[in-house]
């Protein structure tokens, strides 16, 4: 393939150079460019990982705070007693549980509530003036459900709105955990102790990862705990890599997302949730529009340069180079009388009298073609002048001759019919190709001649599919076969033979099957009936050799004869070839 397709030979020279400096220019600035860019990104990723960590350890402690309050919960005796009672306690058990969470949480203004619900069916909570919300069931609350399964264990849900008290829909962050006896042998109830969500929101809302950049959390479960676009993000206007968050574990990875690029900084909270910060690489790159902008710059100085070095180069070697092209633009268009003077430097002199000798023996060649393929030619409209075998016209002249003598008239009538639509076929000019139909009725006339000529020895049938008959074959393409089937196969068979003509249309070619049921042949005849013979005494085949060469010559390599036998039972011969548009004649093209 031409890289360099300009007219002048000069210009190409002067493009090669000047593409090797720009070249050269390019790779040493996008390496530089690369490594300036790879320094900054980490750099700037080491820095959202850091800012990551604070923001977690910032989390853990709120997180650690819950914990704690929990834990002091549980260890409370009068909790324990209050959610154990099983009959009515005393008022003031409630109250002093309720004073006791107050007084846990009094200075503690990102605790939102205390909550304590019995299996007995007691609740308490750090608001005394607290009302349970009448329009949910408090069993199928997710934080509820997931206590119960954790069976004492620490469970932090993802932010929600809490319905639990009436008339109140904040956001916050549940921690909830189920109450166990001191002996731990039977659960009492579940503890929830939910934290303001402003808190995460305060938060996170602070840190500053550039323009575009934020930091949102995710839960083991792939649901969005906070996120600065969380509406977006419900509302699925704006989505987030989740699955590939969920896979990461601590650390950092790329993505390529509507044509920018983007840094996923993870990290693993320990308690299920996913602390990610997003930060965009063109922003990392603050000067990234300059640096191009040099590179650039310093391309096109090179490329200049490179421009002015070919045209003192390439003016000394343009000369002789384009006296030759000249000659061979005149060999292109058929004149090889011509030849390059050689009266130039020593390549360019070698390279003429290369050129001269080329002529020379493509002139040689063109001829010797042209001699070949008119002996081809000839050769192969002998072979089809030649199909008729004269023993078959003698012996068929014989039969008419005996069928008039018996005064069977009607017999000669159509023989002589079959006959003379036989010879018109065969021996016709200047018609390579003729329709599908006329082959077959090429066929249908030899064979009822050869049917009239054996009586009771022969029968026949041909089934073609309808559609193919507009197409176009070679003429007397199926004679040779048949005659080989007869005299071959049928001839020699004891009882009457049958010959079956069929042609359909497959697989994109158009396919013949001659099948009988005659003596068939051996393996050894079956592998060489489509080697050339030196002679017609030779082998049997030499007609069929001359039909498959004749269809692979017109239609390529992959057409022809493909033939099946039997001893005994009989032979097929499947014929390939094109499928020829009807319009076609001499040359016409296949499809």
């Amino acid at each position: 393939m031409d890289i360099f397709k300009f007219k002048s030979i000069q210009t190409n020279i002067a493009a090669a150079i000047a593409c090797l400096i720009l070249l050269t220019a390019v790779l040493l600035g996008v390496m530089s460019y690369q490594l300036s860019a790879s320094s900054v990104r980490e750099t700037a990723q080491d820095y959202t990982a850091e800012l990551i960590r604070q923001v977690n350890a910032n989390i853990q402690t709120y997180i650690t705070s819950m914990e704690n309050i929990s834990q002091l919960a549980l260890n409370n005796e009068d909790v324990r007693a209050f959610v154990a009672a099983d009959s009515s306690a005393i008022e003031d058990d409630g109250r002093k549980v309720s004073d006791y969470f107050q007084s846990i949480i009094v200075s503690r203004k990102d605790i939102a509530s205390i909550n304590v619900f019995g299996y007995n069916g007691r609740f308490v909570s750090d608001r005394k003036d607290a009302e349970l919300n009448p329009n949910i069931s408090l069993k199928e609350q997710e934080w509820y459900v997931n206590a119960q399964k954790a069976a004492g264990r620490i469970v932090v849900s993802s932010s929600h709105v809490q319905p639990v008290f009436k008339d109140e829909y904040g956001w916050v962050v549940s921690l909830s955990r189920e109450l166990w006896s001191q002996d731990q042998k039977k659960a009492l109830g579940v503890l929830l102790v939910d934290l303001n969500f402003s808190v995460i929101n305060d938060t996170l809302n602070n840190i500053d990862l550039s323009k575009r950049g934020y930091v949102f959390i995710v839960d083991s479960a792939g649901n969005i705990v906070y996120h600065p676009q969380q509406q977006l993000v419900y509302s699925n206007l704006k989505s987030e890599r989740i699955d590939e968050v969920l896979k990461q574990g601590s650390g950092s990875f790329e993505l390529d997302e509507g044509g920018q690029r983007r840094i996923y900084t993870v990290q693993d909270t320990g308690f299920g949730w996913k602390i990610v910060g997003v930060s965009y690489t063109a922003e990392l790159i603050a000067n990234e529009r300059e640096m191009q902008l040099s590179f650039v710059a310093a391309g096109i100085f090179c490329l200049l340069v490179g421009l002015l070095l070919a045209y003192f180069i390439s003016r000394n070697l343009s000369k002789p180079i384009k006296q030759l092209q000249e000659h061979m633009k005149k060999v292109e268009k058929g004149t090889f009388d011509i030849r390059v003077p050689i009266e130039n430097p020593k390549e360019i002199a070698s390279l003429a009298r290369s050129f001269n000798l080329m002529v020379v023996r493509i002139e040689e060649l063109m001829n010797q073609v042209v001699q070949e393929q008119e002996f081809k030619r000839k050769s192969e409209l002998s072979a089809l002048q030649s199909q008729i075998n004269p023993h078959f016209l003698y012996n068929t002249l014989d039969s008419i001759i005996w069928m008039a003598e018996g005064k069977k008239s009607e017999e000669v009538v159509l023989m002589t019919s079959a006959l003379a639509k036989l010879f018109r076929a065969s021996i016709s000019r200047g018609q390579e190709l003729v329709s599908i139909r006329t082959e077959i009725e090429h066929v249908a006339n030899y064979l009822t001649i050869q049917k009239m000529r054996y009586t009771d020895k022969l029968d026949f049938r041909i089934d073609v599919e309808p559609g193919i008959m507009q197409y176009r074959t070679l003429k007397v393409l199926l004679q040779p076969l048949l005659e080989n089937a007869i005299y071959h196969g049928i001839k020699n068979k004891v009882g009457t033979g049958e010959i079956i003509v069929s042609g359909f249309q497959s697989e994109g070619s158009i396919w013949f099957r001659v099948s009988d049921n005659g003596v068939g042949m051996s393996e050894d005849a079956l592998r060489t009936v489509l080697e050339p013979r030196k002679s017609d005494h030779e082998s049997k085949g030499v007609g069929v050799v001359n039909v498959h060469e004749r269809i692979q010559l017109y239609f390529g390599k992959e057409y022809g004869l493909f033939y099946d036998s039997t001893p005994g039972e009989g032979t097929t011969v499947l014929v390939r070839i094109a499928v020829i548009d009807p319009s076609a004649g001499k040359g016409g093209q296949a499809q």
